[in-house]
């Protein structure tokens, strides 16, 4: 049996000669998928071994002011990085890593367990803006610690002290939650990127695009050569409409008080300075701001991250009167409407005061023109129960109250203008004629901004134009930056030429003897505005808190423009528990005072002709609403001091009045003269770059 020999069927050899040739076959498809298919992806991964790729962080654009001078600069500075496409233990060089860059140990172990997840290619920020000890301390740590690499970046160099903060606003590293955004889905982690004001709103323009340089290692990790780099290209520079002049005056105006200014030209919506108090200081975000000092920005009840310019929403208090007049002198009802003010007036069964009773005075026949300088409660109590509550809030709407001005701003908010139909949609309740009574005087439910009131009396004051504001020119953008907004760039709303004259006169009157804020005149400018006061809580709620109400003082409100008509500028002052129109007036004198000086000292063509001698001869006529004695008085003055309608502090003047003597302080007063301005004089210089920048 043993020595005979077997046979193998023929179905059995078959099968194991197909069963060879599938296996030959299997081989040759995966040395040709190996070798062939996926030649360039094992390339890249052997590459890997040898090629490491250091990011160049591009530096974001500066932003400038108007005429070209820097607010926000950048300074160079070294991060500290962990390269992750290495074959080392980062755990087990966490402590040697932490006790080098002055770190928690235990905190660098859950930054590397966090981007796990991550690309090992995609390095990880350790820390930025590192010391000369820790740069030096990586430097001689390569053979040790071959993972840990530096890299230059540029931070953020901001004006001290708060200066401009909430327009500029601050950035900040990208963060977890931000990523799982779409609007992020192409940034990576350690990207910095704006987080508030113009550097959120316009940071695709402000950013850069990172480079990156490929350097040979060798199988330690440590550099040993380089292959090559792509540069980084910078952000793009912005220019804002913020004049730094009068930004600096608006700051130094508002004086550390709480509250904001808002400086714009109401004839092309130009954002000329802009100002809220308190303020933070965005340098301590510009590398990164530490638990402790963000909970006490966050806890700080007076909100220093709040841009109050564009994000208070108070009642506008007496300001508001000038929307009541004009609905009323358009409506046909103000015309031709007496009150006599007796300190107070009932309305629905209820008593309301009028603010000059704490003088012990009353008004007493009012008109539509008095209402307005001299601020009379009564009036306006009146007048709004003629207009009705839809009446005034169609004006109002009309004019931009309750609704975004559509500012190049991030997080504006539309503030609340009360109706009928208002009340239904948010309460469900119906609209009581009572409650139409303080709407009248810009109390109850009423609530703006500074930003919308700037833009309302703007465009009254501008026969009706209504801009929307800005702090980029459109036309400075790139073609695919999208609007901010989709509110039109203009608008205009109907108003008649004898009602527009009737409300700037009297609003001119506001800052004459006769009106409500006579300590901010200013002698030789046409200034005009309305001042107003707002309650915090009502009067039946500081009666139950006793001596704890005395606390809740009311906010102090003015909007001024100058000239009167066709303003080339509108100014808005918010004081929080200011109390007092009148001190809000005196503040923004200041900011318009800054303004047309600034206008004054600009070289013109009849100077440069007459560069010869110095001095130059010009003459001049205009009208002044204060009163003949205050006149001769300032005059006189004048004539000593040389301080004259004009630029004349470095000239000589011969001026002729035109009054009479006896003219009444109510009426506007014709002067003229002749005057010598002395152009060769050297002035003071004016800012050339944002305090702490330059």
């Amino acid at each position: 049996m043993f020595g005979r020999e077997e046979k193998v069927s023929a179905i059995r050899l078959t099968a194991v000669q197909y069963v060879v040739l599938f296996i030959f076959l299997l081989l040759a498809y995966g040395l040709w998928r190996l070798q062939v298919m996926a030649s360039g992806h094992y390339a890249q991964l052997a590459e890997q071994n040898y090629v490491r790729n250091v990011p160049i962080l591009a530096p974001r654009g500066k932003i400038l002011d108007r005429e070209g001078r820097t607010i926000v600069d950048n300074y160079p500075s070294f991060s500290a990085l962990l390269l992750r496409d290495s074959t080392r233990d980062l755990k087990a060089d966490a402590d040697a890593i932490a006790a080098g860059l002055h770190l928690n140990p235990d905190e660098v172990r859950q930054r590397i367990r966090r981007v796990s997840s991550m690309p090992q290619y995609q390095p990880m920020f350790l820390k930025d803006d590192i010391t000369p000890d820790e740069l030096a301390f990586i430097a001689a740590h390569k053979n040790e610690l071959p993972e840990l690499e530096t890299i230059m970046a540029h931070r953020r160099l901001y004006p001290r002290n708060g200066f401009m903060a909430h327009l500029i606003g601050y950035v900040g590293e990208v963060t977890e939650d931000m990523l799982n955004q779409p609007q992020f889905e192409l940034y990576s982690p350690g990207d910095v990127v704006g987080v508030s004001g113009v550097e959120k709103q316009y940071n695709s323009i402000l950013m850069g695009k990172n480079g990156s340089r490929r350097a040979i290692v060798d199988s330690h990790g440590r550099e040993v050569g380089r292959l090559g780099e792509t540069p980084a290209e910078p952000g793009k520079q912005l220019k804002l409409t913020v004049d730094l002049d009068l930004q600096i005056a608006a700051e130094q105006a508002l004086n550390g008080r709480n509250g904001a200014i808002v400086a714009m030209n109401p004839r092309t919506g130009e954002i000329l300075a802009m100002v809220s108090r308190p303020t933070f200081d965005p340098n301590d975000f510009a590398v990164k701001i530490s638990r402790d000092e963000w909970n006490k920005l966050i806890d700080d009840p007076d909100h220093p991250l709040l841009n109050k310019a564009i994000q208070a929403q108070l009642a506008p208090g007496s300001v508001f009167k000038i929307i009541m007049a004009t609905a009323g002198l358009q409506e046909g009802i103000a015309q031709t409407m007496h009150v006599n003010c007796g300190g107070g007036a009932n309305f629905y069964g209820r008593y309301f005061k009028c603010w000059v009773v704490a003088e012990h005075r009353t008004h007493g026949v009012v008109d539509i023109s008095k209402a307005i300088y001299q601020s009379c409660d009564v009036f306006f109590y009146t007048l709004a129960e003629k207009l009705g509550i839809d009446r005034i809030a169609k004006y109002a709407t009309a004019f931009g109250l309750g609704q975004k001005t559509g500012i190049d701003l991030p997080q504006e908010v539309s503030g609340v203008m009360p109706s009928e139909e208002w009340k239904i949609r948010n309460f469900k309740q119906k609209w009581y004629a009572g409650e139409t009574i303080s709407v009248g005087i810009g109390q109850g439910a009423v609530a703006t901004t500074p930003i919308q009131l700037a833009r309302a009396l703007g465009a009254i004051a501008s026969g009706g134009l209504l801009v929307r504001p800005h702090v980029i020119n459109p036309t400075d953008l790139p073609a695919n930056v999208v609007p901010a907004a989709n509110t039109p760039d203009q608008t205009r709303v109907p108003l008649d030429p004898n009602n527009w004259e009737l409300i700037t006169d009297a609003m001119s009157n506001v800052v004459a003897p006769i009106g409500t804020a006579p300590s901010a005149h200013l002698q030789g400018i046409d200034f005009a505005g309305k001042t107003g006061s707002a309650q915090t809580i009502s009067n039946a709620l500081k009666a139950k808190l006793g001596a704890g109400g005395k606390k809740f003082k009311d906010n102090g409100w003015f909007v001024g423009v100058e000239p009167r008509r066709d303003p080339e500028i509108v100014v808005c002052t918010l004081l929080e528990e200011g109390e007092h129109g009148y001190l809000a007036a005196r503040t923004a004198a200041q900011v318009i005072k800054a303004y047309v000086e600034k206008q004054r000292r600009q070289p013109t063509k009849i100077a440069g002709a007459h560069a010869g001698n110095g001095k130059v001869e010009i003459g001049a006529v205009w009208s002044d609403s204060g009163g003949a004695d205050e006149d001769r008085t300032n005059q006189a003055g004048a004539n000593q001091a040389g301080t004259n309608h004009g630029d004349t502090n470095h000239g000589d003047t011969n001026q002729t009045d035109t009054n009479h003597a006896g003219a009444s302080h109510k009426e506007d007063h014709l002067h003229a003269g002749r005057f010598l301005i002395d152009v060769a004089h050297e002035r003071t210089p004016l800012a050339v770059a944002a305090p702490g920048v330059h």
